[in-house]
């Protein structure tokens, strides 16, 4: 509980991966991908309950070995490709309810701590923001970014004044792309938007060499 708010935490972790067969699962430095998740979950001061989200019996498993709950199995319809993740979160807040914030916490990002969980939410709340998400500076900036037309040239993504110049990293505004890490929101919001970023989002910034495991 954060500031008298409960806080819900929520893993999705579907059995049907085509990048990496059974990624939720494949052992990462001796243990399964998802206990990193599970276990930094297991350390936030703020946590009062953590789910799985799973259509697959032995993710289930192996999840509520862990200490985690699995109060049900995912439907079908919420395991396939098109299956959008903020459904499969809205499914859970359906289920398991008396929460004012809810967080989101992918198994692919197994660098993220407990220490980021506890920030994330902090942001949240000390902000007063409805959602809250974790963003990584970007390593390659757009203004340096260009597509290929058919006959090879090079066409700008971001259209600059070529009477300007300009010194990427000190004429430039710090950009950030999210990483995947956190999605933290507070429950009634999330139910009407159905989104976890939007310009009522505020950023936690992580470090660079926070990746997914894809």
């Amino acid at each position: 509980m954060i500031k008298n708010k409960k806080v819900l935490a929520v893993i999705p972790a579907r059995g049907g991966s085509k990048g990496i067969p059974n990624k939720n699962i494949e052992p990462l430095l001796g243990k399964p991908l998802i206990h990193w998740t599970i276990e930094a979950a297991q350390s936030s001061r703020y946590i009062d309950q953590l789910i799985l989200s799973s259509d697959d019996e032995r993710i289930c498993a192996i999840a509520e070995a862990a200490g985690c709950d699995v109060p049900f199995i995912r439907e079908s319809g919420l395991a396939t490709d098109e299956a959008e993740t903020i459904e499969v979160v809205i499914d859970v807040l359906d289920r398991i309810q008396g929460f004012e914030v809810v967080i989101l916490l992918q198994p692919t990002s197994p660098l993220r701590t407990s220490a980021d969980i506890d920030k994330c939410l902090e942001l949240l709340v000390d902000c007063r923001a409805k959602t809250a998400v974790s963003v990584t500076p970007v390593e390659e900036h757009p203004f340096l970014m260009y597509s290929l037309g058919a006959d090879a040239r090079l066409d700008s993504f971001i259209k600059v004044d070529l009477g300007t110049s300009f010194c990427v990293g000190r004429a430039t505004p710090c950009l950030f792309a999210l990483n995947g890490a956190i999605y933290a929101a507070e429950v009634d919001w999330l139910r009407e938007s159905k989104l976890f970023v939007s310009p009522d989002a505020v950023g936690y910034v992580m470090p660079r060499d926070i990746y997914r495991y894809r």
